[in-house]
């Protein structure tokens, strides 16, 4: 059973005074919980190994899908097979960051993947921050955690910028409206990519311009000139571009191959966003200890989840008993898509009952930990757990 460690002072003025209002969550349960979980230096070293273990898997399986001609097998739009080629190809094209979702790694329970949110991945703020912060509030040792999120994410800006010397670090960071956490997100990656020498602007996904033959571009409202950007940072799924904005697809591959723009994360990463890569990780790697058996069918002989191949949240899961009768579901706006069905685990319990998934971000290396607990399928009105290493 997972350990837990009070924590009294809630952060909660201190989120209404930097504009976080939306991690108290609108439910009758604190997005935030104030408690953070107790992990043993040993437990955070073994999950630091693993995210980076699977990420060099993830490498390869990527390779082979390209190899093996599988992007439409694994749902990736049409629209975007070029660019998601191209962008492979090309060692300038950096992964800013994405965050392993995993089972177990606590109390003696064998950690094992879950998914990779490769793409969009959020939980920035409250893992580089609020945790971070929660220990200082409580008076404890706030150097007692796997999390380095902030600092890292500066050195890959860094790199960004070294790695791509023909452009200027000029960043226009992109969110859809009415998304308040998203804006938190970027707002962190934000101070990043300042702090890295990036000059910085911020606009909504439907205030960028776009030029087939010059780049990407925000109005001045001050004057109402259009100021062009090397950098794009789009926290915008890039399979609803694919399949919803064939003609923006065009124009972005058009810009990436010419090298108007780099854009962040590359198209790539819907090859390790897409749930197929699942099965072709278990292909490769069959029983492979941090892996849970992924197919394209129910599995017969042992409890499995469904998972559509571009969810979110956990948006359209079903838990499914031997032969498929669905034990639990998540209803979402994706049941039109094609399923993979991955092997099920339980998630580390604490005494309430509340199941926890480790999160670990990856941002060129393992950088930290966090967790989010809930019930069986965790979907968006689960909270944000912060973790202590004793």
């Amino acid at each position: 059973m997972i350990q837990l460690r009070n924590m009294p002072r809630h952060p909660e003025k201190a989120l209404h005074e930097v504009g976080w209002d939306w991690m108290l969550g609108e439910d009758t349960l604190p997005y935030l919980v104030q408690k953070a979980v107790l992990v043993s230096e040993a437990e955070a070293n073994a999950l630091h190994e693993a995210a980076h273990s699977l990420y060099e898997m993830l490498v390869e399986a990527g390779q082979y899908a390209i190899d093996h001609h599988l992007l439409a097998e694994m749902g990736i739009p049409a629209a975007l097979h070029e660019l998601v080629k191209r962008s492979w190809e090309d060692d300038r094209q950096v992964h800013l960051y994405g965050r392993f979702d995993l089972a177990g790694g606590l109390d003696g329970q064998p950690i094992k993947l879950i998914e990779f949110n490769a793409d969009t991945a959020t939980c920035l703020p409250e893992t580089a921050v609020v945790q971070w912060a929660q220990l200082r509030a409580n008076g404890l040792d706030d150097t007692r955690q796997f999390n380095t999120l902030y600092e890292t994410l500066v050195g890959q800006f860094k790199y960004l910028r070294e790695a791509n010397d023909d452009l200027t670090p000029s960043l226009l960071l992109t969110t859809l409206r009415d998304y308040p956490e998203d804006d938190t997100n970027v707002a962190l990656l934000t101070e990043a990519a300042q702090e890295a020498g990036f000059d910085t602007d911020f606009c909504y996904m439907d205030e960028v311009e776009f030029s087939a033959s010059e780049g990407i571009f925000k109005q001045d409202p001050a004057d109402g000139s259009f100021v062009r950007f090397d950098f794009w940072f789009k926290l915008v799924p890039w399979e609803a571009i694919g399949e919803e904005e064939t003609e923006l697809a065009a124009i972005l591959t058009d810009l990436v191959v010419n090298r108007k723009v780099l854009i962040l994360n590359p198209a790539y990463t819907l090859l390790f966003q897409s749930k197929y890569i699942l099965k072709i990780l278990w292909d490769m790697y069959p029983y492979h200890p941090l892996l849970l058996q992924t197919e394209r069918y129910v599995l017969p002989h042992k409890q499995s989840v469904s998972k559509v191949l571009f969810g979110r949240e956990g948006a359209n899961v079903a838990i499914l008993e031997k032969g498929g009768t669905i034990l639990e579901k998540v209803e979402g706006e994706y049941g039109n898509q094609r399923c993979v069905y991955q092997e099920y685990v339980d998630f580390v319990s604490d005494a309430e009952g509340f199941r926890y998934q480790a999160g670990v971000f990856y941002a060129g290396e393992p950088c930290a930990l966090g967790f989010r607990r809930g019930g069986r399928i965790l979907d968006n009105t689960a909270q944000f757990v912060g973790h202590i290493i004793e």
